[in-house]
């Protein structure tokens, strides 16, 4: 993670719009479910009415509200509102309770208001409504009443018996008409005060009761309503304000759809709003992602291009493209993902959980269940999978490099016959590969459906648990919706977390191998303050007692060279087979360094030149001819882009290409595929001879570059090139004694030594190894002609 922040860094600035977004993102994903919570709450049950306390109230029905309201309290309700004889608003003939403004907008005002009306308002809902509870409380009190007052007759009966003489008794004895008329007269009075009991409601029963009886009443159906949850008193007062603006004359369905409307406006304008953070996040993420990919492969490119043939020695060619394409691919979707998914989880997350926390914390363990049972089951995934994202990445390579082999050696296996055993060789790589990844993504199959079954289910036990919550008054239908949708974002972001966590450790094998391009030390580097050529430099090139071995060898292949090739002369160099002549010649274009002794130009120690100054005197031409893709042209002029038709057309011909190019349709124009493959080797080799004088360099570097050649053509094409390097330093390398016969210096390799220098002549007589090698090429008279000519050259002198 540190390494792929590494490469981030230059991308700080986007990255924090990118958060900024983000949060906006959040923010409008997380308001929605609570706007979908209102519209079912408010807009459909609660008729679109969200106020818990009437605005407005006919007086009416403000007098039947304070007979449930405690008489230290009723002065506090009235002082709330404004009382109007009539309102202009308000459809209502008669006098309107309006609630002030002050306490409208004062939350703790009208929330106290609401601590005072909220039962009365369910009980003079419920009563006005008849609902089965209030008709219950109503006979009761009516029962209560009707026996309060037969006992009171009763009693009064009793008192006015007990209170009579004895000669009133024995009047009324006497008189039994007259008793029975006093009789009847009482029953009369009760049964009138029965009816008028029976025939009133609730509300003129309380108002016929004393006020201490009245105030015994209230507080025995507050005592029952003390468990009551604040769900089902808001809802009841919401029901009850939609009656009593019904009363005012008030259009109810306006309220509601307008409430809805509203409300699923602010819904799309979140979402709109949503969907844009929501690209410019997926367009800035992209941009970081590629812009990161992009730069990481400038790095490594650059990096591989200063690399000397020891670093490519360490890595393998096909192991450096898939670093530089495959593992860059990998870090880049994982910068895509870090910045879409994994900075926007904790957020969601987080925001979830605050949310949920506010809609209902009783449900609270299912979350906690949910994202326990996730984290086990990626827990188990990471155990198993994530030591085969280890391994994928080496397969890759391996089946590159086998891929990369196969066809670079095709002629080679064809003509061996061997095609069976490399389709067996790449099949076991293709085998290796595709088993892992079948591993993995299998792996990965397992996990997606196991997820949507943690989902589902949660999503089934917040629906059991809410649906009991309902029914017992303690949420609503909008806050289980609510619930389950912030559940599943905050499910959902733990998800993604632990997916990252998946992806994470391949992206991070990944990055390390960049990283270790682009960390690893050069072994070829430039000093600090190199030092300038002269102008009037003439290329002479020395080896001063050089001895080099390579990387991690234990022995040296080159031991103490000492020799000094002049400008104007052709100094050849000659061995057989592991003799070391290549890598001496490797030496002058610091494509190694030495190990002893130094190497000198014009004077100056190569290592204290800039790498770019010492290639620019040098016209290297390689053992095996290396085209580019392009133009023949192109190829030509290749290391002197400002060089004239004239120059282009002179090195052309001094390499002996002239005449194929002039037979091609397009001459110099002619296409070259990548890699000279539709150009013969002998093509390919003179017009990598070409690119080398077109250059005019003070030293040419043909490392067995003649050797494609047939003999004319290259006795033409080294008498062409003699006339044309008379001021130059020319280094050839030669396997054919053909080749340097006329060179002013020979040098013999052998075992990585000097054997002899000096002409051929010269040699045939003082080196051994190579008399060797001249009787293996030339016949006897050559070898005896030469051998004279020696002789008679010492006679002569």
């Amino acid at each position: 993670m540190r390494k792929l922040f590494k490469h981030l860094k230059p991308y700080a600035a986007t990255i924090a719009a990118i958060v900024v977004i983000l949060i906006v993102q959040a923010y409008c994903d997380l308001s929605l479910p609570s706007y979908t919570s209102d519209i079912v709450n408010v807009g459909i049950q609660q008729g679109g009415i969200d106020e818990k306390i009437p605005d407005a109230i006919a007086e009416e029905e403000m007098n039947k509200l304070l007979l449930f309201v405690a008489e230290e309290d009723q002065q506090t309700v009235l002082d709330a509102y404004e009382k109007k004889e009539s309102d202009s608003d308000y459809k209502y003939d008669g006098a309107i309770y309006v609630l002030k403004d002050s306490v409208k907008k004062d939350e703790e005002k009208s929330g106290k208001v609401f601590d005072i009306l909220g039962k009365p308002m369910l009980l003079t809902y419920g009563f006005e409504s008849g609902s089965d509870t209030t008709k219950k409380m109503e006979e009761s009190m009516k029962e209560n009443m009707i026996s309060s007052i037969k006992e009171q007759a009763e009693k009064q009966a009793e008192s006015m018996q007990s209170q009579m003489t004895d000669e009133q008794k024995a009047a009324l004895a006497a008189n039994p008409e007259l008793a029975k008329k006093q009789q009847d007269e009482m029953q009369k009075n009760i049964d009138e005060q029965v009816k008028k009991i029976e025939n009133a409601d609730i509300f003129e029963i309380l108002n016929m009761i004393p006020d201490e009886q009245r105030a015994d009443v209230i507080d025995k159906i507050s005592e029952k309503m003390d468990d009551m949850p604040d769900t089902m008193l808001e809802q009841s007062a919401t029901s009850y304000i939609k009656e009593t603006y019904s009363v005012l004359g008030v259009n109810t369905d306006k309220i509601q759809n307008r409430y809805i409307l509203t409300t699923g406006g602010k819904m799309l304008a979140l979402a709109f709003l949503g969907m844009i953070a929501s690209v410019l996040v997926g367009l800035l993420a992209s941009r970081v992602a590629a812009s990161t990919g992009r730069d990481l492969r400038g790095k490594v490119f650059k990096k591989v291009v200063g690399f000397s043939n020891a670093e490519f020695d360490k890595f393998s060619t096909a192991s450096l493209i898939t670093r530089s394409t495959n593992d860059i691919q990998q870090i880049q979707m994982l910068a895509v993902m870090l910045l879409r998914m994994v900075m926007y989880a904790p957020i969601m997350a987080i925001g979830g959980i605050f949310k949920v926390l506010h809609t209902n914390v009783s449900m609270s363990w299912i979350i906690v269940l949910g994202v326990i049972l996730i984290v086990m089951v990626v827990a188990v995934l990471f155990i198993v999978a994530i030591p085969k994202f280890k391994i994928l990445q080496n397969l890759v390579d391996r089946l590159n490099l086998v891929t990369r082999e196969i066809l670079t050696g095709l002629p080679v296996i064809r003509a061996f016959s061997t095609e069976k055993h490399e389709e067996e060789r790449f099949d076991k790589a293709n085998r290796d590969l595709t088993r892992t990844n079948l591993f993995v993504n299998r792996a990965m199959t397992f996990m997606m459906p196991m997820m949507m079954l943690i989902m589902n289910g949660i999503t089934i036990l917040i629906v059991w648990s809410g649906a009991h919550g309902v029914s017992d008054g303690q949420m609503q239908v909008g806050d289980m919706m609510a619930f389950i949708q912030y559940t599943m974002q905050i499910i959902m972001s733990f998800l993604m977390i632990c997916m990252i966590s998946i992806m994470l450790p391949r992206a991070a094998v990944a990055a390390d191998r960049v990283d270790e391009i682009l960390t690893s030390r050069t072994a070829i580097e430039d000093p600090k303050t190199p030092e300038k050529l002269e102008e009037s430099r003439k290329g002479e090139v020395k080896f001063d007692h050089v001895s080099f071995r390579y990387p991690g060898a234990e022995e040296d292949v080159l031991h103490d060279i000492s020799f000094t090739a002049k400008p104007g002369q052709t100094t050849a160099i000659i061995g057989s087979t592991g003799s070391g002549k290549s890598t001496m010649i490797n030496l002058i274009p610091r494509f190694y360094d030495v190990t002893e002794g130094t190497i000198t130009l014009d004077g100056k120690d190569i290592r204290t030149i800039s790498q770019h100054d010492l290639r620019d005197e040098l016209g290297y031409v390689p053992q095996k001819g290396v085209l580019f893709s392009g133009t023949i042209e192109s190829n030509i002029l290749y290391g002197n882009p400002d060089g004239s038709e004239a120059e282009m057309k002179e090195a052309a011909e001094i390499a002996q290409a002239t005449e194929f190019i002039e037979e091609k349709h397009k001459k110099y124009e002619s296409p070259i595929a990548q890699g000279g493959s539709n150009v013969s080797g002998g093509q390919k080799q003179r017009l990598s001879i070409a690119r080398a004088i077109a250059k005019k360099p003070k030293v040419y570097i043909f490392d067995d570059s003649f050797s494609a050649l047939d003999y004319k053509t290259d006795v033409t094409l080294r008498a062409a090139l003699k006339e044309k390097t008379q001021d130059s330093t020319v280094i050839i390398v030669a396997q054919r004694i053909s080749t340097i016969l006329h060179a002013e210096q020979i040098i013999v390799l052998d075992d990585g030594k000097i054997a002899g220098i000096g002409t051929h002549k010269e040699l045939l007589k003082s080196c051994d190894a190579y008399y060797q090698i001249a009787s293996s090429q030339l016949s006897e008279a050559e070898l005896a002609r030469d051998l004279n000519n020696e002789n008679d050259g010492k006679e002569e002198a």
